[in-house]
């Protein structure tokens, strides 16, 4: 049932005088119904409320429990009592041959309390129904029959084939946009194509420059070894990786080196597999109500095809003219609603898979990335900094010397003495820093007219609430402007001992090297350059290629070749302390 017949909604206008006709009542009915079942379908969707759990009773018959659902068009189906049922008086069970059933649940009305009608016409009946009772029905339907509805492909995922060949397909799918300092999942999927019976395996390493994996590596090892699957199987393996805090804000997966066994013959994988990925400072649970509500109501009508609510799967040992039942799936089939009335269990419930730790990062889920932006202790100072991005909304035109404020935001730094400063994001189109890339003016920004030509002239000033651990942004324009919005990057230091600053490091114990200093390359070919730290902890990096034309290289170290041969310098220097540097070469040859 594609569409929805619930809209658009229409109800009586009363005026005196006005005659009622049974038409309007029952128009006054369905709109109240109609509105109602309306809000069921965006709110909550389809799918089990409570109860309604299938049980085998012995080998012919099943036990239905009470309980609620909702379907499709958002009508409520309530079974009121618990029901035993014979399979095979079940309506749809003569019909099916094949073992694998599945019971489903449907909407159903029925009129009821038959009354003599007082007003009939010569030609109408004697009688009429004076109720309508709201009831259900139970069915069975061939199991692969309630798999063909159509669903929608979601924005949300980006998917991207790294081999296909007349027997299988791999896939490599995660979320199209990741969160800074979160870690998100990357899957990997094989698909059947084919009849044939043949085995397949499949490894290959991934470089990952804005990520890293359990032991902290820009590498991920992939593999789907030892498989043998029918036409149109799939099988997939997951893995985890961190996101690092990065100004970038893209990042490409790039497959360096993989091979496949079909049966008996091995392949290498020549293939130039690169997957572009955004990086974004919102929370998940921010970054999915974005794409869940950006689906307009056209599009949220052509989501499913069926009316009808799945409960259990049920299979069967068939002999002649008699069957029995072997197994009753519902894990699988059910689709469950969060009602909230039901938050609180809900919540009670999840403190118990909640605290989990890797890489030594203690996540919480529900924190959001302008609170707790960024931390890093620096050895022997006790010096800590975070650092965050905020928007401030200016709302259209801005006359010179209006002030306009931030909301308040938490640094994460705890109380105290606290320096903050703010500075002016705005995107540079500077050829050597790379096309896109993110640059930030502290101070007057009247100074890099040049540079940030398109950026309003503003003066800034940040207060700092010492007891609350927080602070608040004011920005003042200095000639009349019109901006909606503007973007700021803010950082925060602490000081140990309360605001002393004691910063005893020895930098000619540390330094960083490329972790390959010089590749060979083809003309447009990309490569990531990993970087080893020694005596020091992690940190940002940033990436320039010395000279103009000598290829592109984006903030979380990919480097794409020029169309040119030639050797290229590319300059590798830690963020936090400029003066530690290091270089790396690309040797580009046409091949």
């Amino acid at each position: 049932m594609n569409g929805n017949p619930l809209f658009p909604f229409e109800r009586n206008r009363y005026y005196s005088g006005k005659m009622l006709t049974s038409a309007d009542f029952a128009a006054e009915q369905e709109y109240g119904n109609d509105k109602r079942r309306f809000l069921n379908n965006l709110m909550f969707g389809s799918g089990i409320v409570c109860g309604c759990n299938v049980y085998s009773l012995d080998d012919l018959s099943v036990f239905i429990e009470s309980g609620l659902a909702i379907d499709r068009v958002g009508r409520e189906i309530v079974i009121d009592t618990s029901v035993v049922k014979k399979l095979s008086a079940i309506p749809g069970f003569d019909e099916i041959d094949s073992n694998r059933l599945t019971l489903c649940l449907r909407y159903k009305e029925e009129q009821v309390h038959p009354v003599y009608s007082v007003s009939r016409a010569g030609s109408e009946s004697e009688y009429e129904y004076n109720r309508i009772q709201e009831g259900y029905e139970l069915f069975l339907k061939d199991t692969e029959e309630t798999k063909n509805f159509f669903e929608m492909e979601s924005e949300f995922l980006t998917r991207d084939v790294i081999y296909q060949d007349g027997d299988y397909e791999i896939q490599l799918i995660m979320p199209a946009t990741v969160c800074r300092n979160r870690y998100v999942k990357i899957q990997l999927k094989v698909k059947k194509t084919s009849s044939a019976d043949v085995a397949f395996s499949f490894e290959g390493r991934l470089q990952t420059p804005s990520f890293v994996n359990t032991e902290g590596n820009h590498d991920l090892s992939i593999a789907l070894p030892n498989m043998r699957l029918m036409e149109g199987e799939t099988i997939s393996q997951e893995y985890w990786v961190f996101v690092q805090e990065t100004m970038a804000t893209e990042t490409s997966l790039i497959l360096k080196k993989g091979s496949v066994k079909v049966g008996d013959e091995e392949r290498e994988i020549d293939s130039d597999f690169s997957m572009k990925v955004m990086i974004s400072d919102v929370n998940p649970r921010e970054l999915i109500n974005r794409e869940i509500g950006k689906v307009s109501l056209e599009m949220q009508n052509m989501g499913v095809a069926q009316d009808y609510i799945c409960l259990a799967d049920i299979s069967l040992l068939r002999t002649e003219g008699a069957y029995i039942i072997e197994n009753i799936e519902e894990k699988s089939v059910k689709k469950y609603i969060e009602a909230p009335a039901q938050s609180t269990i809900r919540s009670e419930y999840l403190d118990f898979f909640r605290g989990t730790e890797r890489l030594g990062v203690a996540l919480k889920e529900d924190t959001p990335m302008d609170a707790v932006a960024r931390k890093n202790s620096f050895s022997n100072s006790g010096m800590q900094i975070a650092t965050g991005t905020i928007e401030i909304p200016i709302g259209g035109r801005a006359k010179a010397g209006e002030v306009f404020y931030s909301g308040e935001v938490m640094h994460g730094l705890g109380a105290g003495t606290v320096y903050v400063e703010i500075g002016q994001e705005y995107m540079d189109e500077d050829r050597v820093k790379g096309a896109n890339s993110k640059s930030t003016i502290y101070g007057n920004s009247r100074l890099f007219e040049q540079a940030g030509k398109n950026l309003p002239k503003t003066e800034q000033a940040v207060k700092v609430l010492n007891d609350k651990g927080s602070f608040v942004a004011a920005i003042s324009f200095t000639e009349d402007t019109d901006c909606l919005m503007l973007s700021y990057r803010w950082i925060a230091v602490k000081f140990a001992n309360n605001d002393k600053l004691e910063v005893e490091e020895t930098l000619e114990k540390q330094w960083i090297e490329a972790e390959t200093p010089t590749v060979v390359l083809g003309c447009k070919e990309s490569y990531y350059f990993g970087v080893k730290f020694h005596e020091m902890d992690k940190c940002s990096i940033s990436y320039q290629v010395t000279e103009e034309d000598g290829g592109e290289i984006t903030m979380d170290g990919v480097y794409t070749a020029p169309n040119k041969e030639g050797v290229f310098e590319i300059m590798i220097t830690s963020i936090e302390k400029p003066q530690i540097c290091t270089y790396a070469y690309a040797i580009v040859k046409k091949k």
